[in-house]
C-alpha cells in the first residue's frame, strides 16, 4: 500500500538548498504554487490544494496572493498547520488569525544576523562618510568635485534602538571603529546580553546618538515609532540607519527632515510603501539607498532555506519545531 506522503506548498521556490530540497522531497510532496493572483489562490485552495499540510513562505511570497491576513488564513484548509517563513521578520503574517485557526508559524531569526548586521554597518560608514554624493559625482564625470566632507566613526555615539541578535551583531561591528554604543530596547538587557551597552530610555536615544541605527521588529506598537516628533528630539546633523522594517519610521517625515538638514543623510535598506519610495529620497543624494538586501547573499538565503524546510518537515512528521515565534511559544 503506497503512503501518502504530507504536501507542502512553497510560495516561492527554493533557489539555493537544492540538497535540503531534495532530502524533503524524499519525503513529502513538494510543489511550488501555480496561483498567479489572490483571487486564484483562493479558488485553487479549494481544490487544488485542499489537503495541504504546511505553507513555505518568503518575503516575496506575497507578490502573487498579498499578505497573510485574517481573510486570507481564513481561506486556508483544514488540513494546514504550518506556516514555515523563512525570514526573521513575519509582519505580513496575522498570527492571531493562525492561531485562532491552530495554525504555527515559524520564522528563521538566526540566519539572518551577520549579514543584515554586515550590511548595517556598511550603511552606517557609508552614510556617515557622505559616500553617496561622492559616487554620483563620479559617474558624472566630475571627479570630487563639489563632494562634502563626511565624517569620522571615532568618538561618536551609536543609539541602536532594538538589542536582538542583530542590534547585538551590529554593537559588535561597531565597536573596532570607536564607537560608543548606547541602547533601548523593550526591556533592559542582562550585563552580560548587553556586552557592556548602557540602556537608556527612548527619548535619550534619541537626543544622544549620532547615528541612530533601528533593528526593532515592525508591529502595531513600533509603526511610525519615529515620526515628526520623534526626529525634532534628534541632534541636528544626526544619521539615521534603517535595517528593519521601513513602516517603523514615518517616511515623509524622515525625508522632510534629511531635506531641511536636520538629518544629515540616511542609510536605507527598508521602506514604508515597498517597492515604492518616497521620491524626496531619491532626490536626495544624502540617502544611502539599496534596495532590501539585508540576507541577499547566497550563504545566508540557503541557511534560511534549509531552516524553514526543516520546519515543515518536522512539523508535518510531529517532532519539535526549532523556531515557533515569540506570540505563540507556550
Amino acid at each position: 500500500m503506497a503512503v501518502i506522503k504530507p504536501r507542502i506548498l512553497f510560495f516561492n521556490p527554493v533557489r539555493h538548498a537544492h540538497a535540503k530540497l531534495q532530502e524533503l522531497a524524499a519525503v513529502a510532496q513538494t510543489e511550488v504554487i501555480s496561483s498567479t493572483s489572490r483571487a486564484e489562490f483562493f479558488k485553487d485552495v479549494k481544490d487544488k490544494y485542499k489537503d495541504i499540510t504546511a505553507i513555505y513562505s518568503t518575503s516575496s511570497s506575497y507578490a502573487v496572493t498579498g499578505k497573510f491576513d485574517s481573510e486570507l488564513i481564513r481561506m486556508l484548509p483544514p488540513s494546514l498547520k504550518f506556516i514555515c517563513h523563512n525570514g526573521a521578520g513575519y509582519d505580513a503574517i496575522d498570527i492571531d488569525a493562525c492561531t485562532a485557526r491552530g495554525i504555527t508559524v515559524t520564522n528563521a531569526p538566526d540566519p539572518v544576523t551577520n549579514a543584515t548586521a554586515d550590511l548595517t554597518i556598511f550603511l552606517l560608514l557609508g552614510a556617515l562618510r557622505q559616500l553617496n554624493p561622492a559616487l554620483g559625482v563620479l559617474r558624472r564625470g566630475l571627479f570630487k568635485q563639489g563632494v562634502d566632507f563626511g565624517h569620522d566613526p571615532q568618538g561618536k555615539t551609536l543609539g541602536i534602538l532594538g538589542m536582538g541578535r542583530i542590534g547585538r551583531a551590529v554593537k559588535r561591528r561597531a565597536e573596532p571603529f570607536g564607537m560608543n554604543v548606547i541602547y533601548h530596547n523593550r526591556n533592559a538587557l542582562s550585563e552580560s546580553d548587553a556586552a557592556g551597552a548602557p540602556y537608556v530610555g527612548f527619548h535619550e536615544l534619541l537626543s544622544r546618538s549620532d547615528i541612530i541605527s533601528v533593528h526593532v521588529p515592525l508591529n502595531a506598537k513600533t509603526r511610525h515609532l519615529i515620526s515628526a516628533k520623534e526626529i525634532e528630539k534628534m541632534k541636528d546633523g544626526v544619521v539615521v540607519v534603517n535595517t528593519a522594517r521601513g513602516a517603523i519610521i514615518d517616511e515623509a517625515a524622515m525625508a522632510a527632515a534629511l531635506k531641511s538638514g536636520k538629518i544629515a543623510s540616511v542609510g536605507l535598506d527598508v521602506y514604508e510603501h515597498e517597492p515604492q519610495i518616497n521620491e524626496s529620497l531619491i532626490e536626495n543624494d544624502r540617502a544611502l539607498l539599496v534596495p532590501h538586501l539585508g540576507t541577499h547573499t547566497t550563504e545566508t538565503l540557503a541557511s534560511m532555506e534549509s531552516l524553514a524546510m526543516e520546519n515543515a518537515r518536522r512539523g508535518c512528521f510531529g517532532e519539535p519545531l526549532l523556531t515557533v515565534v515569540a506570540e505563540q511559544k507556550k
